[in-house]
């Protein structure tokens, strides 16, 4: 989960800008996600449906808005495989990606914790919620495979309208993935750390993060071709 990454971020932001810029979105990003898991499950009376899509609706809502405000300031990466992605396309440095992972992942465990602390949870948990198999692993592949490809294609084509785009194929791939779409390592730990709604064993949280990886190299292979200027007269 992510996005708005740039290219070249503004030089008047700092890298430390930056970086709090990245916790500031994980932190509401990850407890967003983990926080209407929680109302959700409380209100819809067992009814999983009712609380996938509150869930759904919830996070969705909270990446337009953190994407719009943070990614002039970050990139509003919140998430590895799209800071990998771009370390990949020579468009962050080594360090900064380090640092900007480190983040996603540090502060947002604080984001499950806030989480629990709000609905009156023990802080420290451990999922038990199982998800596993080739078919959680097909869909966490697709799933990340589809959100970085619009990343990268929707920068290059039509920059203004990624913090709606991403937002809206994330809303989308809750519903069409097996996995409901974590489509980011980071959350994809984070997660662990919540028995809660959208919590996961953390025994199955590598089989994400690898499937997760393998759809994001795929998507910067094919994003980076798609959104290539075409050689000057090419004909259709």
């Amino acid at each position: 989960m992510t996005a708005l990454p740039e290219p070249v971020p503004p030089a008047e932001h700092s890298l430390s800008r930056r970086l709090a810029a990245e916790g500031i979105g994980s932190f509401f990003l990850f407890v967003g996600v983990l926080g209407s898991g929680i109302m959700a499950q409380s209100l819809s009376g067992d009814n999983a449906a009712v609380a996938l899509l509150a869930n759904t609706i919830a996070t969705g809502a909270i990446l337009y808005v953190l994407i719009a405000m943070l990614g002039p300031i970050s990139g509003a990466h919140f998430n590895p495989a799209v800071t990998l992605a771009f370390l990949m396309r020579r468009e962050i440095a080594a360090r900064p990606a380090v640092l900007y992972i480190l983040v996603q992942i540090g502060i947002g465990a604080l984001g499950a914790f806030a989480a629990h602390l709000m609905f009156d949870l023990p802080i420290l948990q451990v999922s038990q919620k199982a998800r596993f198999g080739v078919g959680q692993w097909a869909g966490e592949g697709i799933a990340t495979f589809g959100l970085v490809l619009t990343i990268l294609v929707t920068l290059r084509r039509l920059p203004g309208s990624v913090p709606a785009s991403v937002a809206l194929y994330i809303t989308a791939a809750y519903w069409f993935t097996s996995s409901t779409s974590f489509a980011n390592p980071a959350i994809t730990i984070v997660r662990s750390l919540s028995d809660t709604f959208a919590g996961i064993d953390p025994a199955h949280v590598p089989g994400f993060i690898v499937a997760q990886l393998a759809g994001m190299l795929l998507a910067v292979l094919v994003g980076g071709w798609l959104s290539a200027d075409p050689p000057t007269g090419e004909a259709g």
